[in-house]
């Protein structure tokens, strides 16, 4: 149809890393028929988003839509990619459609949010493609640092794009399957409209190493090592769990794996059949009788997370298990940035336990599972596409990566969350701006960034909160005087008197001086008594707490 055009709306993932969820449209303005690319989730902070569990893309835009959404691909395992789909589904109610390893995790989150397992269906490697709408979806096994993981071949009445999904050139990966350049070659011949294409290291000049590489360093590292040795690295990563588990098990160690979401990353491999020979391992409670010079603990937590193995040991016993002076701590990961203070008061505390402790600043024990700069380009040059599309990355990685095609010659745009682009044409264009934002999952409750509970919880927490009680008679008079509660507030304040005696007095003064007018509207009295509590409390103590006032009427 001449008037259809092809459509790329990023509703999380792109200006920003993490969150990943991207909308491909096609047909009339207005009738467009929809496939939707992973639904992820990103980490909240306590600094930014206190008390919440989860931050999730705001899908509201395409719910809207989902009478004309055809279905759901996922590209691969990562949180940030699969770990929306069991909170946002419902509100979609379409297939998901996975390879083998990511379908098991896909499947758990649905079953962990009620929802239902059969919904997410298998799929097969490139060239099986899979009809949605007026869409051919193909899944182009690429490496990455999560076995199974795929860039997608979408074929539409347009043209054909390439989503890389996350990835790396990597021929050696361990476990999972290698980059085939030649496969890739393949997909290009026919032409490529667009390639969408995966931005995270594009400012990384050197070419990227094989996860292969980290082998032997671990095995020298691990032989080396006195007393017990303790290993962190991404759950999600098996190929490095296996490199892990071998260097121990080369030097004769007993390997004890900690936490769950490792051992639940293993099971998939196990019974999805990518992982058929992993070490042998012990529980906790057997490498608690182990001699420490003769055992391996591989464990969560490298981003410092406070529940992990990791921050658990630093803190005393966890499970049996105490690191002591001459152990070894290993960091088999790069620190995400915006980890680092949690990171750093786990290497402090084994610092202070004489435990020594061993990171990847040197850049043997870890490699990256996302392209470099030149493995861009070379990706850039096998598929040769019309135009070039920068996703998964803030906004300085887009644009550095826009930069980069357009070195070579390929028209590029940088679409932040929310920008819809029309890639009919020879060129990207802009045709819209669509409202993105945030879910926050705060405890079992999805509530939207914008409704205020953070930000109360914020300004409770920076400025503390003070409970005003005042009872008003049949007669509209006050009975008795106000009384006033303290939550995270200091208990004196500057004239030495009790922070409480000063505010009450404060506030009885204030009801003895009201009019019988204002003592007859409950919103008056509120307004005066919180101005009067901030200001008080700013003379005392120096801030201005947030206040709750109750009144309560006898009648």
């Amino acid at each position: 149809m001449s008037d259809s055009r092809l459509i790329y709306l990023p509703l999380g993932g792109a200006g920003e890393i993490g969150m990943n969820c991207y909308v491909y449209g096609y047909g009339p303005k207005g009738k467009e028929r929809y496939i939707l690319v992973d639904l992820g989730v990103t980490f909240p902070d306590m600094d930014s988003t206190p008390g919440v569990d989860l931050i999730l893309p705001d899908i509201s835009w395409i719910a809207e839509r989902a009478d004309r959404l055809e279905a759901i691909f996922i590209t691969h395992a990562h949180e940030d990619h699969v770990g929306g789909v069991g909170h946002l589904w419902q509100r979609l109610g379409k297939p998901v459609y996975a390879r083998s390893f990511t379908a098991w995790h896909a499947r758990r989150k649905m079953e962990d949010a009620g929802q239902p397992e059969d919904e997410v269906i298998t799929a097969s490697a490139f060239p099986e493609m899979i009809e949605a709408g007026p869409f051919k979806v193909g899944y182009l096994p690429v490496s990455h640092s999560i076995p199974e993981s795929s860039g997608l071949v979408i074929d539409t009445p347009a043209g054909r794009i390439v989503h890389t999904g996350d990835f790396k050139l990597d021929q050696t990966p361990v476990i999972g399957e290698p980059f085939d350049p030649d496969l890739w070659a393949s997909v290009a011949k026919p032409g490529v409209k667009a390639l969408v294409c995966d931005s995270t290291n594009v400012f990384s000049p050197h070419a990227g190493r094989s996860e292969a590489s980290v082998a032997a360093p671990l095995k020298e590292l691990v032989a080396q090592a006195e007393g017990m040795i303790v290993a962190t690295t991404f759950a999600s990563n098996i190929a490095r769990l296996k490199s892990l588990a071998e260097a121990g098990q080369a030097a004769g160690r007993s390997v004890c794996l900690l936490g769950r979401a490792m051992r639940r990353m293993i099971t998939a491999g196990e019974e999805t059949g990518i992982l058929g020979d992993f070490p042998k391992t012990v529980s906790a409670e057997e490498a608690a009788e182990i001699p420490r010079e003769n055992l391996m603990l591989i464990v969560t937590g490298s981003q410092g997370e406070r529940r992990a193995a990791s921050a658990q040991l630093s803190r005393g016993k966890y499970l049996g298990l105490e690191m002591k002076e001459g152990d070894t701590f290993l960091f088999s990961s790069k620190t995400i940035p915006g980890n680092e203070r949690g990171v750093i008061r786990i290497m402090n505390a084994y610092s202070e336990m004489g435990v020594d402790v061993v990171d990847d600043h040197g850049g043997d024990y870890h490699v990256s599972g996302h392209a470099n700069r030149p493995d861009l380009q070379a990706v850039h040059g096998i598929i040769k596409p019309q135009m070039l599309i920068p996703m998964h990355g803030e906004h300085r990685h887009l644009r550095e990566h826009a930069k980069l095609g357009k070195e070579t010659g390929i028209p590029s745009a940088v679409a932040v969350n929310g920008t819809m682009l029309d890639l009919t044409g020879d060129l990207p264009q802009v045709v819209d701006y669509v409202e993105t934002g945030r879910t926050y999952l705060d405890g079992s409750v999805k509530i939207g960034a914008m409704d205020g509970v953070v930000r109360d919880r914020i300004r409770m927490a920076l400025n503390g909160h003070v409970i005003v009680t005042v009872i008003i008679d049949e007669e509209d008079e006050p009975l008795g005087e106000p009384w006033v509660e303290l939550m995270g507030l200091p208990e004196m304040g500057t004239s030495g008197a009790p922070l409480v005696d000063v505010l009450e007095g404060e506030l009885t003064q204030l009801m003895m001086r009201m009019k019988s007018k204002t003592l007859t509207n409950d919103d008056k009295i509120e307004e005066d008594l919180r101005r009067a509590t901030r200001r008080a409390a700013q003379d005392e103590i120096g801030k201005k707490p947030e206040v709750t006032v109750i009144i309560s009427r006898l009648v």
